[in-house]
């Protein structure tokens, strides 16, 4: 069963594998997943073609605030992390780079322990204003899955042009990241050593901080993908690993 949208701009504290107590940020519009990738395996399901094409729904900054900071005053102890996600690309908010410098006054304010993160796609690391926005948060945890263009189109589907050159060069211009990647297998997939090589490639030339490798856990909308299996994402791991890249097969 693929999961419900957010229904608030609040949701959590959840424990993350990767972030610990987090609660989550939700600041895209919560009738609606607004996403500039339509991957083949997102827990929400697929994304509308026509879903960039309005500004509808989204929170203003201050109701994101009135929420993070009355939710914050309940909890008997801060979240290790107040982290940007929810129903798509957090970067889409028409109003991003405020909604950043906002909830760090706020967590400064509030909850001075704990730190700011991000789950992005990375799709918007060419936007000067969203890159120094994204530089102001503690952990920006950026998506790459593919290697080559073919699966960049194939696996994420992108709702607009994308390049994926671009990508890397603005993943690797961005400074301290760290890299999540999903492996599928099956027709629909990401999986082969073909791909794998040329998606190592791009990770060599971003130098990230940490590389974090996992596949399906849970349902997805397209019937062509598989599972890979935990031997292959501890080969992928190692293979980053003698590259000089810290990386963790989840």
């Amino acid at each position: 069963m693929l999961l419900e949208l957010k229904k608030g701009c609040v949701y959590g504290p959840v424990s993350s594998r990767r972030l610990g107590r987090s609660l989550g940020i939700n600041v895209l519009p919560a009738a609606r997943k607004v996403c500039t990738f339509d991957c083949q395996y997102c827990q929400y399901g697929w994304t509308r073609r026509d879903c960039l094409a309005s500004a509808d729904g989204f929170a203003a900054v201050a109701t994101v605030l009135c929420e993070v900071e009355a939710t914050l005053r309940r909890l008997p102890d801060p979240p290790a992390f107040l982290t940007f996600s929810g129903n798509g690309e957090p970067t889409l908010h028409p109003a991003f780079p405020r909604l950043v410098d906002s909830v760090i006054a706020l967590r400064d304010r509030v909850a001075p322990t704990a730190r700011t993160a991000i789950l992005s796609n990375s799709t918007r690391v060419g936007d000067p204003a969203v890159r120094a926005a994204l530089r102001r948060l503690d952990a920006r945890i950026m998506k790459l899955d593919a290697g080559s263009q073919a699966a960049l189109d194939g696996f994420n589907q992108p709702l607009e042009p994308l390049a994926i050159d671009e990508l890397v060069e603005g993943l690797g211009d961005l400074g301290e990241v760290t890299l999540q990647a999903l492996f599928a297998g099956g027709p629909a997939g990401n999986h082969g050593p073909d791909h794998i090589a040329a998606w190592l490639t791009c990770v060599e030339r971003i130098r990230p901080v940490a590389v974090q490798v996992y596949t399906l856990d849970r349902d997805v909308p397209s019937r062509h993908l598989a599972p890979v299996p935990r031997p292959d994402l501890d080969a992928i791991a190692a293979a980053l690993e003698a590259r000089g890249l810290a990386a963790t097969a989840f």
